[in-house]
């Protein structure tokens, strides 16, 4: 077997090309195998096929981690130089979506529920492995680990722990969520925060005396409107409220009320000025004599261009020597993990997934055109990973 650590861009390519009908099999089954987050007996079952696929095309089986969701790792050597492929396999999609939203492959377009969100990054990230293990040989993914989590789109809650885990000392951390408009790499990501204000008041009847009642509705809405302001356009700032709920009956005057603020951040300094200024405005007697309370906080950091920038210039040398269309770079408001590696100060390259769009709604779609184009791609910046320990090191 070949024992190049730098192995030709052309062999590369034509060994990723080979596997297409493999890509899109995979492909397949995985999203055929519907796994939504809050599903634990759907998810064991999804975990079971992927520890089956990695097992039949890179020859190693999972260890299974997590209790209530399963996390699989799978790990290659023990080399000093290591490198993190962070993937999940939970989606948004309730179980039966695919009863009017099936799988389909026609006119170059893969659609079905989880497809580019992230199933098909993770069977990039599968084939990678296969064609630098074919093209290079065994010891070439010498220093590789690989997760796959079940719970990302719930947050991370009980992966996160494993993810910081194995991400410290990598000299890099690649993430597959799907790829930016026409394949673009996600280099910045804002910080997310979860919030639920509760607005506690007193009921009574709404017609027979009203009076009697502290109308949580009211309340709620001064600090709906409040919590709003606190968005910073200029700064990437969004405070949103989402989900706004009160009462119990059309009759009664509301005795509770909850808003849920979703809450994005460019920068950590305007995270904490939004967690701050939250606090204050619950602290603050009501004016009709509520009581406020406030549950939740930031959940992800935001992840810079600093922490991404030296390994988007390797990708972007890798790009060029395989003679792919040149690779942009984007920055988004939505969060993954790689916003965890990146706070750590690991060096994290996101997008690295299909290139499609979609996500989370009826229009999700995987390019199958450019499924071998990303294979090879990160197959040849694992090789250039792995075989140069300084290369996307910025930690001096």
């Amino acid at each position: 077997m070949p024992t190049l650590s730098r192995p030709r861009p052309a062999r590369l390519l034509s060994a990723a090309a080979r596997r297409l009908p493999q890509l899109l099999d995979d492909l397949k089954v995985l999203v055929e195998c519907e796994s939504p987050s809050a599903v634990p007996a759907a998810l064991h079952e999804c975990a079971d096929h992927l520890d089956g696929l990695v097992r039949t095309r890179v020859g190693r089986e999972a260890e299974w981690r997590g209790e209530a969701l399963p996390h699989l790792r799978w790990r290659w050597g023990d080399s000093a130089n290591r490198v993190l492929m962070l993937t999940h396999f939970d989606t948004v999609w309730p179980v039966g979506t695919l009863v009017d939203f099936p799988f389909s492959h026609e006119d170059g377009l893969v659609r079905g529920p989880g497809s580019f969100d992230m199933k098909a990054g993770i069977v990039i990230a599968v084939h990678a492995l296969a064609v630098l293990r074919e093209v290079a040989g065994e010891q070439a993914l010498d220093g590789i680990c690989l997760l796959a989590t079940a719970d990302e789109e719930l947050g991370s809650g009980g992966s996160r722990a494993l993810i910081e885990s194995e991400a410290k000392g990598c000299r890099a951390a690649l993430v597959f969520e799907g790829a930016g408009a026409d394949g673009a790499l996600k280099t910045a990501r804002k910080g997310t925060a979860h919030y639920v204000l509760r607005v506690h008041g007193k009921a009574s009847h709404a017609g027979l005396e009203p009076e009697r009642g502290v109308n949580s509705a009211l309340d709620a809405s001064r600090l709906t409107l409040a919590a709003a302001r606190l968005s910073d356009p200029a700064r990437g700032t969004t405070v949103t409220p989402t989900l706004v709920t009160a009462g119990t009956s059309r009759n009664t005057v509301p005795d509770l009320a909850e808003i849920s603020l979703d809450v994005r951040a460019a920068h950590p300094d305007e995270q904490r000025r939004v967690d701050d200024a939250l606090r204050r405005l619950v602290a603050e007697p009501s004016p009709i004599g509520c009581g406020l309370e406030l549950v939740g906080g930031p959940n992800r950091p935001p992840m810079t261009e600093q922490t991404s920038a030296a390994l988007y210039e390797t990708a972007r040398q890798v790009n060029r020597t395989l003679d792919l269309p040149e690779l942009d770079q984007v920055s988004v408001g939505g969060g993954s993990d790689g916003n965890l590696t990146a706070a750590l100060g690991i060096p994290t390259l996101d997008g690295l997934g299909a290139v499609g769009g979609g996500a989370h709604t009826r229009e999700e779609r995987v390019s199958s055109d450019r499924l071998v184009d990303r294979v090879a791609l990160v197959a040849g910046l694992l090789a250039e990973l792995l075989d140069n320990p300084a290369t996307g090191d910025d930690r001096g």
